[in-house]
């Protein structure tokens, strides 16, 4: 029913999503010009590999306390201030980078904007969902990872660029530049509505449906869509009323974490270990240590100079920001599942074929071009499988999947997981290839890979044209075989 009202694009409802993404584009710039930075920085600062390892892993350390916070905030003042509070502190870290006299003040900088990452990976997925319909809710929830994408394409860019200048200049301009978006968003955020699910938890039922109105393509559809989101946060469908009494229990977020955790229904544990294993998955199979540390491979692979592994690795970055672009079309029209299942495979091939030249090069006393360009062939075939599957219907799939009490804090676990991931990899790769050879490295994330394929068949349904309020439903007991029937009626149509 809301799915045949929901076919034409409703262009407020991207603009919007468009503009609650562009904190996404912030720490895309800062994970993609820190791989780049980090070279200029160990030359200027004098650290040692082991400080290297920290300075990129403790972004998402502290990532993941931002994550956390997030959820409950954006329960509390609503997810528009909580995308404004998170620029806000993205701001403070990129000053503090950009300035960064030590290596202590850099670290702080860096910490800050780790929480300003936190706050923008679970704000602006669950936003761009909540204010989607279920037709479009795969091209607008991914636009987040895109935006990532072209922040991190624009930080290799930047590398290029600014690695001309003097060694002491170079990388603080690189890092500081990061504050200009901050700034956009602030004059941006005045035009979006505030989230109407976020609303109807909080009471405030008139401004709620003037809200849905907005980013609905017809009032017969808004009513549609009003009348569903009353229903899940149990507030009677009929109900007229501009405002009414909620307990606080409800609007504050208090009591999810009991629910979601201690005592689920069989249906949030379900959604839950989909949600956590997905995060898990995304940075387990290796994209961090690809991306972060791509001079690196590159130099394994026989690539020297500097002005050559930079370019190099803007290839990675234009790669991954073409592919996602590519996903954002495919995800309302192929389906979350087959696209997942398809880049999971072809992620196992390029991993096995990158370990495998990288073993080869390190084993031969002589240049191998044939494994040089296999290996960079293999980078980027990894990076683009990654991006059109993996990569956005992480972020998608477990901003849609929680009921609408749970979403921003069950969203926030998930994207807590993402972050320790994230730093796990960036700050240990470096010792595992030195431990098992690079090569080795990568055969490993190829395993993992294996796994994460298994994983992704058996516990997640498919999620493409159902409405934020039948999620629980699909991930109940009874409604497996109905979530594998309307993945079979997808594929035929």
């Amino acid at each position: 029913m809301e799915e045949s009202s929901g076919k034409s694009f409703n262009k407020y409802a991207c603009a919007c999503a468009i503009v609650a993404s562009m904190i996404s584009i912030i720490f895309g710039y800062d994970t993609g010009v820190m791989s780049g930075a980090m070279i200029f920085i160990k030359e200027d600062l004098k650290i040692n590999d082991v400080q290297v390892e920290v300075l990129a892993g403790i972004l998402n350390l502290c990532a993941l306390v931002g994550s956390l916070a997030a959820g409950r905030t954006s329960d509390y003042i609503g997810r528009r201030y909580t995308i404004v509070l998170a620029s806000v502190i993205f701001l403070l870290g990129a000053v503090l980078m950009g300035y960064g006299p030590n290596y202590a003040v850099l670290m702080t900088g860096r910490c800050t904007a780790g929480i300003g990452v936190g706050f923008a990976l679970m704000i602006a997925p669950v936003y761009s969902a909540e204010i989607s319909s279920p037709t479009s809710r795969g091209l607008l929830t991914s636009l987040p990872e895109l935006c990532i994408s072209l922040g991190i394409l624009l930080g290799y860019v930047s590398n290029y660029f600014f690695g001309k200048l003097t060694l002491k200049l170079g990388w603080r301009l690189m890092l500081g530049v990061a504050a200009v978006p901050s700034i956009a968003l602030a004059f941006g955020i005045v035009k979006m509505p505030e989230s109407p699910r976020w609303l109807v938890m909080q009471g405030r039922l008139g401004e709620a449906k003037r809200n849905l109105v907005k980013v609905c393509n017809s009032k017969e559809e808004a009513e549609i869509r009003f009348k569903e989101i009353k229903h899940a946060a149990g507030i009677d469908e009929n109900c007229e009323a501009e405002v009414v009494k909620i307990p606080a229990e409800k609007t504050h977020g208090k009591g999810v974490w009991k629910e979601l955790i201690l005592r689920p229904t069989p249906a949030v544990r379900w959604i839950l270990i989909a949600a956590v294993g997905i995060h898990f998955f995304e940075h387990a199979t290796g994209i961090e240590a690809v991306v972060l540390y791509s001079p690196r491979i590159f130099k394994k692979a026989g690539v020297t100079t500097k002005d050559k592994l930079l370019l190099a690795t803007v290839g990675v970055g234009l790669t991954k920001t073409s592919f996602i672009l590519i996903a954002t079309f495919m995800l309302d029209k192929v389906g979350r599942r087959r696209l997942l299942l398809t880049s999971v495979g072809g992620m196992i091939i390029a991993l096995s074929g990158l370990g495998f030249c990288l073993t080869m090069v390190e084993h031969s006393k002589e240049k191998l071009w044939w494994a040089l360009g296999l290996s960079i062939a293999s980078v980027y075939t990894f990076v683009a499988f990654f991006s059109i599957g993996l990569g956005p219907i992480t972020w998608v799939y477990s901003s849609e999947i929680f009921p609408l009490k749970l979403r921003a804090q069950g969203a926030s676990l998930g994207v807590a997981v993402n972050r320790a991931m994230n730093a796990t990899v960036s700050m240990t790769f470096i010792s595992i290839y030195e431990a098992i050879t690079i090569g080795g490295a990568f055969f490993l994330f190829s395993g993992i890979a294996c796994l994460a394929w298994a994983f992704f068949y058996f516990f997640l349904p498919e999620t493409r044209g159902r409405s934020l309020e039948e999620m629980e439903e699909l991930f109940s007991r009874n409604s497996k075989p109905r979530g594998r029937d309307l993945e079979i009626q997808q594929i035929r149509s």
